[in-house]
């Protein structure tokens, strides 16, 4: 079954221009940031325009401080640069600065950003929490006995914390807010801001980051009052398989800190910081976690707890509980927030309890409405992804994450509950208790900007690549992780880098993987360089395990290609280095033997084993290569020429112990055949003799795949080069076991963990790991991208400064599109089968790009552009005429 839900993330058109105009407007890679750190922040924009041949020549950036103080002008700065690092007077703390670039011959835009603390002596906070052991039992009402599970049992319930402060009257207010836990920050009784799920999820003993509200609008002039409700989180609640035995990981109870920052109109500033004077207690909110899900009694509701006059004098002083502050850091990434509402689309009854159906499989929570509930009583929602061959409830795959929200009403006409700080995949909810509620979904992520779209004429893949999407948004939770339903949602750092070319064109992920790999780097193994199988660490002791370990390298170098930062290389090339070295200095021979941690291999290929030496000592050199590659780009000629040897090296020796003569794999598997040939590692004279080995295992299979997480992606890449794109189409059109078609014929909405997470003849896979909600198996989607609608960039290119449109025409597609926001600007294409021998083929260059294409024909003297003889072509293939195009839009027919 084929039914695509609604996307509402769609690609934004950029602005009309009619010369070279700015737009999309970031700082540190984000838009208009609240709390920026560095003293140097990053200033970049796009640029469009509708003139063919349009490049930037020169651009300028003014930034003005407080008051309008004129902070920084570059002057005309000649070139095609897109970014500027900020070059002025010294940034204050706290502060909001206006920045606006100017393109010589074209237009403007203005934006801002607002610093954070950029001097540590600055803070002038405490953290501060609840100290249980003081504490009396609370004891509920009689008829609120309703006895916990095991593992909801000694769950505690979040605090309640609140200040009120009187500030003379202020110009702006902002205040700087974290916690170690989760935080809900109100300001004289509202909430503040729209991110969930606040600070996120860091290695916190190294780094714990803080966000800034502008309060402004809310302080009003009279007193002020800050509130926040805190629960446990990542920071001690529930983590992984383990549950609760893996809660307290990092502390024993949450903690709150916080600093206001009033600004007067005689330019003092007044400076107030979390300590003991706040006050603290316990309220409806009974218990929140993660995983298990939350419990609220409304008939407890703290009305008014957030305003400057409620009556706090049965609340307890807040406990000072630490006072290191060295740990804190500026947030850099898009926080986590509810991006769209989900209508039901059934709603039915099974053994006396509602069912209903969201028709997508989400991470987030939802809105319960209750209408004419008596005081007391308690409406419970389950979650699950799937339904029993019966209509149930299916959770076995959910292991010990209860998933489970828990309401008690107060009893007024109408009450609407939503949960805070618990999130769950799900796309169907149980509601028991009471028969006239309603519900919504609501769809939970780090908001990472839509970059890329994808369509074509096939419904099946158009669901595929919806399906992607869907799984990135909903693992994409502050840090990437693998389902966003059991009892793991872990960071494992294999998944993240085999998914990161499919992430790029979907989202801009600039910010949110920066952010991840400060964890990894925190992570790594500080005496020997290996890296851990998850990030942030947890759970597992497991270091150093092949295509895991290799992300210290594969991301990092995928982000500087992609978004031309070299800021990424140098914050991470000591970390490359170091897990190189890691490998090599276990294996001298140069085959990756030795120290391989938990080597998963190819993790849950189909049918088949391949050879994990060959998948170690594959990585092994693409590492290598991309360390030569980062050194070379840093200028460390050293470093560069020591880690291309090695490369060289590795090659050598993968050839001797893993071809043969006849170019075959040890393991005669896809993906070894994928890894040797996608990583260059078979000899020249041998790679057709290796490519039609692969193509022979695919034809012995009737055209199915084998590949598992770590080949994949290399599917349609590999086949398209070597001249087999009509099997990569084979494979995307697939619908039998194994392939993407099957779960979608089934009514997948998200991508499955496994091949096999249901088929006709066993049903349910192993209940121990089988996600439905899981991105690994989506990495075909670059492909997608890159090779179906043709959207990529020349070998050396670096943000798409040389693009190359090179769409396969092939399969059971009638047309294909894709769009994508590269680093310069807009990058499109579309080709369709006209009829009548008919090729059309139209593409959207950015300004300041020089962009191959590739335009497809059977006879290269047919091909037109705008109805013209093509011109600057530089070369000719057997099925594609190749020109050269500056900036702006062209259309190509060819006979075909």
């Amino acid at each position: 079954m084929v039914n695509i839900m609604p996307d509402d993330w769609s690609l934004p058109e950029p602005p009309a221009a009619a010369a070279l105009q700015p737009y999309d407007l970031r700082c540190e890679h984000l838009r208009t940031p609240l709390g920026i750190g560095t003293p140097t922040p990053r200033l970049a924009w796009r640029l469009a325009s509708d003139r063919r041949g349009d490049a930037p020549a020169a651009h300028r950036v003014t930034v003005h401080g407080p008051g309008g103080a004129l902070a920084w002008d570059s002057g005309w700065i000649d070139g095609q640069d897109v970014s500027a690092d900020y070059g002025g007077a010294p940034l204050v703390s706290f502060a909001r600065y206006d920045w606006r670039v100017e393109v010589r011959g074209g237009g403007s835009a203005r934006s801002w950003f607002d610093t954070g603390v950029l001097h540590a002596d600055e803070w002038r906070a405490a953290w501060i929490g609840h100290d249980p052991e003081t504490d009396p039992p609370f004891e509920p009402p009689t008829d609120d006995r309703e006895p916990r599970t095991p593992r909801t049992a000694h769950l505690p319930a979040p605090r309640y914390f609140r200040r009120v402060v009187d500030l003379r009257p202020a110009t702006a207010v902002r205040i700087a807010v974290t916690a170690r836990g989760l935080y809900e920050l109100h300001v004289n009784g509202h909430r503040a801001g729209d991110g969930e799920l606040t600070p996120g999820w860091t290695d916190y003993r190294r780094r714990v980051p803080y966000q800034v509200y502008d309060v402004t609008d809310l302080a009003g002039d009279g007193p002020l009052c800050v509130g926040a409700v805190l629960a446990d989180g990542w920071w001690s609640g529930s983590l992984g398989w383990d549950g609760r035995q893996q809660a307290q990981r990092y502390g024993r109870h949450p903690q709150l800190l916080a600093q206001i920052v009033a600004e007067h109109a005689d330019g003092s500033r007044t400076v107030i910081g979390t300590d003991g004077r706040w006050r603290e207690t316990i309220g409806p909110l009974r218990y929140a976690d993660l995983l298990m899900g939350e419990r609220y009694d409304a008939r407890l509701d703290l009305g008014g707890w957030d305003l400057p006059g409620f009556d706090d004098s049965s609340w307890a002083p807040a406990r000072v509980a630490d006072t290191d502050l060295s740990v804190l850091v500026p947030s850099v990434a898009e926080p986590v927030r509810v991006t769209r509402d989900l209508v039901p689309v059934e709603v039915r009854s099974h053994d006396g309890r509602t069912i209903v159906d969201l028709g997508q499989n989400i991470a987030g929570r939802v809105r319960l409405t209750v209408r004419g509930a008596a005081p007391g009583t308690r409406v419970t929602l389950r979650h699950g992804e799937a339904l029993t061959d019966d209509g149930g409830l299916y959770t076995a795959n959910l292991r010990s994450a209860e998933a489970t929200d828990h309401y008690v009403a107060a009893g007024v006409a109408e009450e609407t509950y939503e949960p805070r700080f618990t999130v769950h995949g799900f796309r169907y909810v149980e509601v028991t208790g009471h028969a006239d509620v309603a519900v919504v979904g609501r769809a939970m992520h780090s908001d990472t900007p839509v970059a890329g779209e994808f369509s074509c004429s096939d419904a099946m893949v158009r669901q595929l690549m919806s399906n992607i999407r869907w799984s990135q948004r909903d693992n994409f939770v502050s840090v990437p992780t693998d389902c966003p339903q059991r009892d793991e949602r872990l960071g494992w750092t294999a998944d993240a880098q085999v998914f990161l070319p499919t992430a790029c064109y979907n989202a801009d992920v600039a910010a949110f993987f920066t952010n991840w790999l400060a964890d990894l780097r925190c992570a790594q193994d500080a005496a020997g360089g290996a890296v851990p199988d998850v990030v942030p660490h947890v759970i597992t002791e497991r270091h150093g395990t092949p295509a895991w370990g290799d992300a210290a390298t594969i991301v990092p170098w995928h982000l500087y290609e992609v978004y031309g930062d070299e800021r990424v290389l140098r914050d991470s090339l000591p970390s490359m280095r170091r897990w190189v070295d890691h490998v090599e200095r276990h294996n001298p021979g140069l085959v990756w033997r030795d120290k391989v941690g938990s080597h998963y291999g190819d993790w849950l290929q189909a049918d088949v084993r391949t050879d994990r030496d060959v998948l170690a000592t594959a990585y092994f050199a693409l590492s290598a290569d991309l360390t030569a590659r980062a050194a070379a780009v840093l200028g460390d000629t050293e470093a560069r020429d020591r880690y291309a040897g090695l490369r060289k090296r590795i090659g050598e020796a993968f050839a001797r112990e893993f071809v043969s003569p006849d170019g075959r794999i040890t393991g005669d598997t896809q993906t070894g055949y994928l890894l040797a040939l996608a990583h260059r590692l078979v000899p020249a004279g041998l790679v057709p003799a290796a490519v039609a080995h692969l193509v022979a295992d695919l034809e012995r299979r009737g055209r199915r795949l084998t590949t598992g997480f770590a080949g994949v992606a290399l599917l349609g890449p590999v086949l398209s080069a070597h001249g087999h794109a009509d099997l990569a189409y084979a494979l995307l059109h697939d619908d039998r076991y194994p392939s993407w078609g099957y779960s979608i014929k089934r009514g997948a909405t998200t991508i499955w963990e496994r091949w096999d997470g249901w088929t006709e003849e066993t049903g349910f896979g192993p209940v121990a790991m089988n996600s439905f909600n899981h991105y690994a198996l989506g990495s075909v989607g670059a492909w997608l991208y890159g090779g179906v609608a043709g959207l990529g960039q020349e070998e050396g290119s670096v943000g798409f400064r040389r693009p190359r449109i090179r769409p396969l025409v092939g399969g059971a597609l009638r047309w294909a599109s894709a769009a994508y926001e590269t680093p310069l600007g807009r990058l499109a294409s579309r080709w369709e089968l006209a009829g009548r021998g008919e090729l059309r083929l139209s593409v959207q260059i950015p300004p300041g790009a020089l962009a191959t294409v590739h335009v497809p024909t059977t006879d290269p003297s047919s091909v037109r552009e705008s109805g013209e003889p093509v011109s600057g072509v530089v070369g000719r293939t057997g099925s594609a005429v190749v020109c050269q195009v500056g900036s702006g839009r062209y259309s190509f027919t060819s006979a075909w």
